[in-house]
């Protein structure tokens, strides 16, 4: 028998979006390990730290430190670590932030998980699409390497598959541009659909100048 119940508060999302000048949203970084997924989200997250945005960023390797300390790599765990970072990105969320998302998150069924949780609009795909060839040469934490020698089983893109998103609200080759450039084109993407108003941009422009 299930005891408990959401418990209704009587501030909600909309009172703590008044006081932060955007809206809230989970921008969701997934694709191959070296694909840029945490530089990419460092980078944006400087910007709209700049403009006054409140933001958090969520990385893969830092949650496993602590919250998912205790999951492992297989398919199982790949699941419930990516069920835990949709509830605390909804948490994030429902807070007023922008939260952004760093994980290879390899299942489409998971990340639909994380859109279907949060409100109309507030899931943001950005598919880091960087090809492996590219992932592979860069190899920042010398995982590859350790998969191709069979010391690292479950290695996604070598072992274990990446379901490639069908529809990521943006595609981006990370070998194509700088992660500065990238940012800004996602900015102008959170801009377009409504997250972050054109003044906040200007204004940081001008403070900039």
């Amino acid at each position: 028998m299930n005891n408990t119940r959401w418990q209704e508060y009587h501030l909600d999302q909309t009172d703590r979006t008044a006081l932060k000048g955007h809206k809230p949203c989970t921008v969701w970084f997934t694709g191959l390990s070296g694909s840029g997924k945490s530089t990419v989200a460092n980078a944006l997250d400087q910007l709209l730290n700049r403009m006054g945005c409140h933001t958090y960023v969520l990385d893969g390797d830092n949650l496993r430190q602590g919250l998912n300390k205790d999951l492992g790599f297989s398919a199982d765990d790949r699941v419930e670590n990516i069920r835990r970072v949709g509830e605390v990105s909804r948490l994030f969320t429902d807070a007023g932030l922008i939260v952004l998302c760093a994980f290879i998150s390899p299942y489409s069924k998971d990340r639909e998980f994380v859109k279907s949780i949060l409100n109309h609009n507030e899931y943001v795909e950005i598919y880091l699409s960087t090809p492996i060839e590219e992932c592979e040469r860069r190899d920042p934490k010398g995982l590859y390497k350790k998969a191709r020698a069979g010391s690292l089983p479950n290695f996604t893109g070598v072992h274990s598959p990446y379901e490639v998103p069908t529809h990521a609200n943006l595609k981006i080759d990370t070998s194509e541009k700088a992660p500065g450039e990238i940012a800004d084109d996602i900015l102008a993407y959170l801009v377009r659909i409504g997250i972050v108003t054109p003044a906040l941009v200007m204004g940081c422009r001008k403070a900039t100048a």
